[in-house]
Order: C-alpha cells, then sequence, then structure tokens
C-alpha cells in the first residue's frame, strides 16, 4: 500500500490550528490597493478559517 503524498500547493496555503481547523488567508490583498480603504486592507491581512465544506475535500490534500 502506498503512502498519501500531501498536496504541496494546498500545504502552502492552508495550516492547521491547535484545534485542528483549518487555517486560511482571505482573497483580494494582493493588487488593487489604491481603491480599497484602509479598514478593508486592515482586515485582508488577518487569517480566516476554512469553511465546513470545504474541510472534508481539504483533510484529504493535507494528510500529515
Amino acid at each position: 500500500m502506498p503512502k498519501i503524498k500531501t498536496h504541496k500547493g494546498s500545504a502552502k496555503r492552508f495550516k492547521f490550528t491547535g484545534n485542528g481547523k483549518i487555517r486560511r488567508q482571505k482573497a483580494y490583498s494582493n493588487h488593487l490597493f489604491a481603491s480599497k480603504t484602509s479598514k478593508r486592507k486592515r482586515n485582508l491581512r488577518k487569517s480566516a478559517l476554512a469553511d465546513k465544506s470545504n474541510e472534508k475535500r481539504l483533510r484529504r490534500l493535507l494528510p500529515n
């Protein structure tokens, strides 16, 4: 039986919290900052949790 490989693209984008939830970065935070408010840019810096509906799929990509 071969080992399950980690999906490397997902491993770079998602991390596990101490309780086993999956943490992700928010979208829309790479360019075009002049049109975004300071409040919006500040909130985009914070990490978010992956949605429950995607968690099963992400756990299959990140077995270790």
